[in-house]
């Protein structure tokens, strides 16, 4: 007499699944064409007027430009590299959340202002 159910013997182990990539793993960024990877600085949220009253991010306010550092940029950027401080406007911006960060993609056009060590004493910033 022959069984008709097959025994776990006989049965084929499943194939391991590729462990899924989530976005909470870390895995290489790199920027693409003239965009720049910016970490909004700490008092863009936040800030004091000069009477000490604190003034919420979502006040709104005229047209205001916002700090921030440049974390990483595209092989196009031309005027600034990692770890400068730019001055942009914050309205109308793309955020992305990398590694737990937010963090904003700006072009190099967007820019309205360079701050950092580097650049000499009383050049413009302009090129043509």
């Amino acid at each position: 007499m022959t069984d008709s159910t097959t025994s776990s013997r006989d049965v084929e182990p499943a194939e391991p699944k590729p462990p899924a990539i989530s976005h909470a793993d870390r895995l290489p960024v790199r920027m693409l064409n003239d965009r720049m990877l910016v970490k909004l600085d700490a008092d863009a949220e936040e800030r004091r007027s000069s009477g000490g009253i604190l003034i919420p991010a979502t006040a709104q306010m005229g047209k205001r430009l916002t700090w921030g550092e440049v974390r990483a940029a595209g092989p196009n950027v031309r005027a600034i590299q990692e770890r400068d401080h730019v001055l942009f406007n914050s309205e109308e911006l793309y955020e992305v959340e990398v590694s737990g960060e937010t963090f904003v993609i700006l072009r190099e056009r967007d820019i309205h202002a360079v701050a950092a060590e580097r650049l000499e004493e009383g050049h413009t910033g302009l090129y043509l």
